[in-house]
């Protein structure tokens, strides 16, 4: 009974990541430019950091090091790696957050994971 569950709570958290992602993925595609050439995004309502590039991310890495924050690329949602660190965060922060994402490690270990994009 217990085994069955674990299974369920892991499954309940898969698909709450994976809406956490698809609402981040469609959040950050709002600035792209519509067919006519317009932008869609109104940038007086939700300011983007001049560092966080179009195709990135905000991140922010908490440890018992200083926190650091990082403009990650969107094709880190596909590394499994990174996926587990925010499966991490969903479990430790949840998923009523505004702003950067904040990611349970060091910012050694983050480095490390963008390495590898």
């Amino acid at each position: 009974m217990t085994k069955l569950v674990t299974v369920a709570m892991k499954k309940n958290g898969i698909v709450k990541l994976k809406s956490a992602v698809g609402k981040l993925q469609r959040s950050l595609s709002l600035g792209r430019r519509s067919d006519s050439g317009q932008d869609d995004f109104d940038y007086d309502s939700t300011p983007v950091p001049e560092d966080v590039k179009e195709g990135h991310f905000a991140v922010v890495a908490v440890d018992a090091e200083e926190p650091k924050r990082f403009a990650v690329p969107l094709s880190c949602l596909t590394n499994p790696t990174f996926l587990r660190l925010l499966e991490a965060a969903a479990e430790e922060y949840g998923f009523d957050h505004e702003g950067a994402v904040t990611v349970p490690c060091r910012p050694s270990e983050l480095e490390q994971i963008l390495a590898e994009e």
